[in-house]
């Protein structure tokens, strides 16, 4: 076994130690070895003999042999943390790994439904039995105010303000932040919360807004499935989600001329950075128009 070897299994140890989880243990050290193996294969097997350009020669190889970008990246990400460990131990007195560029891997842009979609999505639900006003007011409160799954499971009765059209929220971090409602939404409350809630509460008392047939708060993983199966009534092609409804908030309130600002706080984003990205698909789609309906496009 290498001096490299032995470092990586210190390594892997140390990141047990320090409660990582069994499956990143296991990525790392299929990773690191992989690239140990390399060196292997050049006898290179000290710190001292490695080279900067034998890192690079690395990844290219890697590129060559049809590898995604980000498979790369992450493997220059795992590096860099086995570097910073090895400086922690001062078994190295320069973490080379840091003065390797991963590769810029293309930023997806969201998707998100049309308004038309939207629409279609929204009449699904059927108001007449408990659970279709209780899926309509899902619908409508997750389009209407951008949250989070988690945070719209986390609501109870008395975080909603239909008087004024707000609604208090818990997101990332147990930071709390207060949400719009539109009319369509907030009648869609006043309804579900009327006649469709009582109905699936039954003599159960719950704090929760939403409930499920047995009258206890409804999971993430049951308001997903609401979801999915509304744009499968829908007949919408694209699987619908509570993210992609997330989306298509951000999105049509850009399009709508909503300050950037205002939307990040809406979402409860912490940098305008990541809201950013809903405005490169308003610009994305403004240029698609452009490009159909200018004669010297």
């Amino acid at each position: 076994m290498s001096d490299l070897d032995l470092l990586l299994a210190r390594y892997l140890n140390a990141l047990e130690q320090g409660n990582a989880s069994p499956y990143t243990v296991k990525n790392y050290g299929a990773d690191i070895g992989q690239f140990l193996d390399y060196c292997g294969e050049r006898e290179v097997e000290t710190l001292h003999a490695l080279r900067r350009d034998l890192v690079r020669d690395y990844l290219a190889e890697l590129d060559e042999i049809g590898y995604a970008r980000a498979s790369i990246a992450r493997r220059v990400f795992e590096l860099r943390a086995f570097g910073d460990y090895l400086l922690r131990i001062g078994a190295w007195e320069d973490n080379l790994f840091r003065r390797v560029y991963a590769p810029r891997i293309p930023r997806r842009l969201p998707h998100y439904l049309t308004h038309e979609e939207t629409a279609q999505l929204l009449a699904v639900p059927d108001n007449n039995t408990p659970q279709g006003s209780r899926d309509k007011a899902i619908l409508e409160t997750l389009y209407a105010s951008g949250v989070r799954v988690s945070e719209l499971e986390g609501l109870d009765v008395r975080d909603v303000a239909l008087s004024s059209g707000e609604m208090r929220v818990i997101g990332k971090g147990d930071k709390e932040r207060m949400t719009l409602l539109g009319q369509p939404a907030v009648s869609a409350l006043r309804a579900y919360l009327t006649s469709g809630r009582p109905k699936l509460a039954g003599e159960r008392p719950s704090l929760a807004l939403f409930l499920n047939r047995f009258g206890g708060r409804l999971s993430v993983r049951s308001i997903s499935e609401i979801v999915r199966r509304a744009g499968v009534a829908a007949g919408i092609e694209q699987t619908v989600t509570p993210h992609l409804l997330r989306h298509t908030f951000a999105t049509h309130m850009l399009d709508g001329g909503a300050d950037l600002r205002v939307v990040q706080e809406l979402l409860g984003h912490a940098s305008l950075v990541t809201t950013q990205i809903y405005a490169h698909v308003t610009q994305k789609r403004a240029r698609e128009v452009y490009g159909r309906a200018h004669p010297r496009a």
